[in-house]
């Protein structure tokens, strides 16, 4: 059977990928004087302390963790779906720990190009399909194929977050925040960064933006869209109504956000991203 691994862009804790059959290895969170593993602490936790003043730090799982998870699985074919190379060096740590394990042949690192709700689609594939004895080929041949499909928008609440992660200038910035306008990014092709694709007076327009866009990529019923929120549940509820209306009978599942994305979305960022079923 071949060994999914993973890290925690795909929404998975530790103990969500061990039931499922994978190794999700979590990224880091630094906030004041605490250190702790992405989605070790409840969401509205993590959001009450950057309410105060503080601010996270995110970086990539320790290689150790990586290199372990590697070992552990030896005899195996192994898999590391990873987050978007280009937006964390999670992508290279996990190629850094595989050209110094001993089973390093065995091991395949995937760089996904995309992360969060499309990234978690990819690893749940390629666990039911690894759990039905599929091999390593006909695997990946299914995540290449289904990677082609997919695009994610990130609407940010506060423009401070987009400033600190250097994708917007401080006059930017500074100028977004004073008309209260919502920016609109998009992951481009090749997942190395998100670049601006319009901007909202309001969530709604934003979202509204976003799915007029998806309507001229034919997203319809055979896509799954996600709709990945900074703890802003009644926001997401209400944008997936909408997307239900516009997109009759599409799947639209939604998640919180892991704490490394509000890290650098901040506290009420919503994501649409898309993938295709």
């Amino acid at each position: 059977m071949v060994q999914i691994i993973t890290d925690s862009s795909s929404l998975y804790t530790g103990e969500e990928g061990n039931k499922l059959g994978i190794i999700s290895i979590p990224l880091c969170i630094t906030i004041g004087k605490r250190n702790f593993r992405d989605l070790e602490i409840p969401t509205e936790e993590f959001v009450s302390e950057i309410q105060t003043g503080l601010i996270p730090v995110s970086s990539q799982p320790p290689i150790g963790d990586v290199l372990e998870a590697y070992e552990k699985s030896q005899g195996r074919k192994i898999i590391n779906i990873s987050l978007a190379d280009g937006l964390s060096g999670t992508y290279q740590t996990a190629c850094t720990a595989r050209e110094m394990a001993k089973n390093r042949d065995d091991i395949t690192v995937l760089n996904t190009k995309t992360l969060c709700g499309p990234h978690r689609y990819l690893v749940e594939c390629a666990a039911a399909m690894a759990k039905e004895g599929k091999g390593e080929t006909e695997i990946l041949q299914m995540l290449n194929e289904n990677m082609q499909h997919t695009k994610s928008f990130l609407i940010p609440q506060d423009f401070e977050f987009l400033r600190r992660g250097g994708r917007l200038s401080p006059t930017a910035a500074f100028v977004g925040s004073l008309l209260d306008i919502k920016p609109i990014l998009v992951l481009n092709e090749s997942g190395t960064s998100l670049d601006k694709f319009g901007m909202a007076r309001t969530m709604k327009g934003a979202a509204k933006s976003v799915f007029k866009q998806l309507k001229k990529e034919n997203v319809g019923k055979g896509d799954i869209l996600y709709i990945v929120h900074g703890a802003v549940a009644k926001t997401a509820n209400q944008i997936k109504e909408m997307a239900l209306e516009e997109f009759p009978g599409i799947d639209v599942r939604v998640h919180l956000l892991s704490h490394v994305f509000i890290t650098h979305g901040g506290p009420g960022c919503v994501a649409i991203q898309y993938i295709r079923k």
